[in-house]
């Protein structure tokens, strides 16, 4: 950024993304119960929200080819533009196929500003700074996943107030996103690799730091993602085998900054940050060696919750500090993309797979999945953990 106004742009970024995301999931949970308020079938309804995600699965690839045809600054605009406008249809119109392309062009709007403000922060963060920074906007994110649906329990579902309330986050956002001060032109823009080929190239480039994405996902999303019915599975009532939820978004809360701030304070940068992804798939791995206790101590499913959370958001972090000190420009927009896409992938796997083995083997085929990625990704980073450059 321009050296006038590196801080105002930063503050502008973690702002405009604040609102916009809370408006987001504000927006989400609303529309699905008036889907099911409507009398909408539930794989209707299910189908609606997996929509935004299959969004963001289009367009993450081609996000570096779209921002150097438009450049970082009106992309950012872009994408806090669409949601404006997808919200505005969803208050004109109830036909639910309209609802179905609305709620795809937000999910793509939403994909596009993940990867680009991360690229972003990471670039433009100085470098005893980026994990700082880049720590605290991850934790700023995770928030909105807790103030958005509070919001809507706050406001309540019944009428149009509360999507009123979500445009009104999403026009901040949209206003906050015009104070980003003029971005330089990004060094490689008219070199590096765009779309599938720049994908393609970027995860040849850091498989290992991909990977670590991956088993972020798996253990911070995915798992987080069925942890209702693993309580269930416990015997916990529904609202406290919810609560579970709130324990691993809680650990993600609480560790990615501090983990953000040690990766700033190494000698050897590089090397430090992958001995800490060594440690936090470690813990990963020692939190589920107990889960067979957890069937005889109940209590125990909080502090594994917590930890699966804590780390898996922090292997992530971590991934994007890695390869926002060593990339800018284009080149790191692909790489962001491909991060993106590799913890987006861990999700869905954890998620798919948790289900049907949390119905069919509890107490064995639960534990080694969870294990067995654990593990994996432990010992991919202990063997790579020397080489910086993957």
């Amino acid at each position: 950024m321009p050296s006038t106004s590196p801080r105002l742009g930063l503050v502008a970024i973690f702002a405009s993304t604040f609102f916009a995301l809370v408006g987001y999931f504000m927006l989400v949970p609303f529309l699905l119960l008036r889907l099911k308020s409507a009398e909408v079938s539930t794989a209707v309804a299910g189908l609606f929200a997996a929509t935004a995600w299959l969004g963001v699965f289009l367009t993450t690839p081609f996000a570096s080819a779209v921002t150097r045809r438009l450049e970082r600054r009106p992309t950012l605009w872009l994408s806090a533009t669409i949601p404006v406008l997808g919200s505005i249809g969803f208050l004109l119109t109830q036909n639910l196929a309209i609802w179905f392309v609305l709620m795809l062009a937000d999910g793509m709007a939403s994909g596009l500003r993940w990867v680009l403000a991360e690229a972003v922060v990471a670039e433009f963060s100085s470098a005893h700074r980026r994990g700082r920074n880049v720590g605290l906007f991850e934790t700023m994110v995770g928030l909105t996943f807790v103030v958005g649906p509070a919001m809507l329990a706050w406001v309540g579902p019944d009428g149009d107030t509360a999507l009123w309330i979500a445009m009104g986050f999403l026009v901040t956002g949209l206003a906050l996103s015009a104070l980003i001060p003029p971005l330089p032109a990004a060094a490689d823009g008219h070199t590096a690799r765009v779309g599938a080929h720049g994908v393609w190239h970027a995860l040849r480039a850091h498989p290992v730091i991909m990977l670590a994405g991956f088993v972020g996902g798996f253990f911070e999303s995915g798992i987080t993602s069925i942890l209702p019915l693993y309580g269930l599975a416990l015997g916990l009532g529904a609202a406290t085998a919810a609560l579970l939820v709130s324990a691993s978004g809680l650990g993600s809360a609480m560790m990615m900054l501090p983990v953000g701030m040690l990766a700033d304070r190494w000698a050897d940068p590089a090397h430090g940050r992958r001995q800490m992804m060594v440690v936090l798939a470690a813990v990963n791995l020692a939190a589920t060696g107990l889960l067979p206790l957890v069937a005889h101590i109940g209590a125990l499913a909080w502090p594994l919750a917590f930890l699966w959370g804590g780390a898996g958001g922090s292997l992530y972090t971590l991934a994007m500090i890695d390869i926002g000190a060593r990339e800018q420009g284009i080149t790191l927009i692909n790489s962001t993309s491909v991060l993106v896409m590799s913890y987006t992938l861990g999700s869905v796997a954890a998620s798919a797979s948790s289900g049907a083995l949390l119905q069919w083997a509890p107490t064995v085929g639960f534990p080694l999945l969870l294990g067995t990625v654990a593990l994996a990704g432990m010992l991919a980073l202990i063997q790579t953990r020397h080489r910086a450059e993957i």
